[in-house]
């Protein structure tokens, strides 16, 4: 029996929006996401890299393209308005979406699981919602 998909999701990739989620909906299945951070993009502001970022070349090609930066601009001013981490804002925007199940975080140290946990307490506003949807642009599915 089909009971979920696993799909790409985050701020910076949505195309799931259109077809699958509505599907998945309306058959009352689940999605488990991957890359809820883009990679670790939506985890610090625009520019900043680390050493996975440095040498990622699919992380490269996926997501350093000018039409994510004000998606991540967009997460670094709401996550500053609230003091908080940008991870904790990225996927508390995930964690609204009805048919998102659980988030596959990739944690590699003990702070991811602290931020991912803390994402669960955090309400997103209406207009804060709006601040970080209103930058993305349909655009080609990558990483599959």
């Amino acid at each position: 029996m089909f009971i979920s998909m696993q799909h790409q999701y985050s701020l910076m990739q949505r195309e799931e929006e259109r077809e699958m989620f509505p599907l998945l909906a309306d058959e009352g299945l689940g999605s488990l996401i991957w890359s809820p951070l883009a990679r670790g993009r939506l985890t610090r502001p625009w520019g900043q890299t680390t050493t996975r970022s440095d040498n990622d070349p699919i992380s490269a090609a996926m997501l350093d393209q000018a039409q994510n930066r004000p998606i991540a601009d967009a997460v670094q001013h709401v996550a500053e308005n609230r003091g908080i981490p940008m991870a904790r804002i990225a996927l508390a925007w995930l964690l609204r979406n009805p048919v998102v199940t659980a988030p596959i975080i990739g944690a590699t140290r003990p702070e991811h699981l602290a931020d991912a946990v803390a994402a669960l307490d955090i309400d997103l506003t209406a207009v804060e919602a709006h601040l970080l949807e209103t930058p993305y642009t349909p655009r080609t599915p990558s990483g599959y």
